[in-house]
């Protein structure tokens, strides 16, 4: 039994629990192909029984064999010549015409529909999947992003930006369609509420999984399972009803993020402060090499430790401003840190630069 159904709980509909199964979606581009294909063998089945029978009736002395490699010479245009003869006939040489031009269209048709259904309904289906699992094979401290849809499309169009690896989870194949081509992003078909499917997208080498699937009951299952594997992995997980978060949070979520909270803050701000979310928005609409507010963590053994931000000079050699840091990820912020401050190990830094230099200076701190 799938994990959602031990932990989430089950509404009750006119007083009887009712279990909530998740979405299932199944592409219908090869099962569609599939439908035509076998109505195209079909019309072509009808067309090759009724040939065979005109000739047979209306052809001089023709028995059932020549009746029959009559039409399957027709309609594979091998050419061997008329087996049955229609010179004495004009209505059947003009039936013989309308079999040749509507045999061998329906042939050619069913030729496409059969070379698409391999590739897209069975060999493309499983082509796409191992160019996907070598993907996510060289993929190291990506993001797992569990749900494809409105909320999981702008969290992988942000990491897109930003350069940031990613593996998406969905269950619905046309989504995923739509982003297997992205530089840095592979697909995952299937249900993120089962650790398999998780694993599968590269679980033991991420660093973050966000889960912003619909349901939230479905968003604490995969902070359970994720937890429940990995203690140290960081969880990020969306949320709607305000008592969710603490149970999120309890399960093991290290962040929880409600749009329509943001939502509300965002009209807000447009209301008080314009410019300010202008600024904002520009930022994070900028062509070229973004703009960002990134964080830089001077890890264990670090260039860095022990130095002072002036000595630093980030903004002369990647052309960054520090806006915050703390002493440690748990430490509190302090704002517009000046050049006198010094860095200790696992200090946080919190900088405005393009996302380019920013990397720059990430690896920079981890020398």
């Amino acid at each position: 039994m799938a994990a959602w159904r031990l932990l989430a709980a089950s509404p009750r509909v006119n007083g009887r629990s009712e279990i909530r199964t998740p979405e299932r979606c199944v592409s219908s581009g090869p099962m569609e192909v599939r439908n035509r294909l076998l109505r195209a063998l079909a019309a072509v089945a009808a067309l090759v029984v009724a040939a065979v029978i005109v000739f047979h009736a209306f052809g001089r002395d023709v028995s059932w064999l020549d009746a029959i490699y009559m039409v399957v010479v027709s309609l594979t245009g091998v050419g061997y010549g008329e087996i049955v003869d229609t010179s004495h006939s004009p209505a059947l040489r003009a039936f013989n015409i309308v079999v040749l031009v509507v045999g061998v269209s329906l042939m050619l048709y069913v030729l496409s529909l059969a070379t698409a259904f391999f590739v897209e309904g069975n060999f493309g289906s499983r082509f796409r999947r191992r160019r996907m699992e070598r993907k996510i094979a060289g993929f190291t401290g990506h993001f797992v992003v569990c749900g494809a849809g409105e909320t999981g499309s702008l969290v992988l169009d942000e990491l897109g930006k930003t350069g940031a690896s990613a593996a998406v989870v969905d269950l619905k194949a046309d989504r995923l369609a739509s982003l297997a081509e992205r530089p840095g992003l592979a697909t995952v078909e299937g249900d993120a509420t089962d650790l398999e499917t998780l694993e599968r997208a590269g679980l033991a080498r991420a660093s973050c999984v966000v889960a912003a699937l619909p349901h939230e009951k479905d968003n604490l299952v995969v902070t359970v399972l994720v937890r429940q594997k990995d203690p140290a992995i960081r969880i990020v997980a969306r949320h709607v009803d305000p008592a969710m978060a603490d149970r999120l949070r309890k399960a093991g979520a290290d962040a929880t993020v409600s749009p329509t909270a943001i939502g509300g803050l965002r009209l807000a701000s447009e209301a008080v402060r314009p410019h300010v979310v202008g600024f904002l928005d520009q930022m994070l609409k900028e062509q070229g090499v973004p703009v960002r507010i990134e964080e830089i963590r001077v890890p264990p053994g670090s260039r860095w430790t022990g130095r002072d931000l002036g000595g630093l000079d980030l903004r002369g050699r990647f052309g960054l401003t520090a806006l915050a840091m703390r002493d440690a990820p748990e430490a509190p912020f302090r704002y517009g840190p000046g050049p006198e401050e010094t860095l200790q190990a696992d200090a946080v830094l919190v900088v405005l630069g393009d996302e380019r230099r920013i990397g720059e200076a990430r690896a920079d701190a981890g020398r």
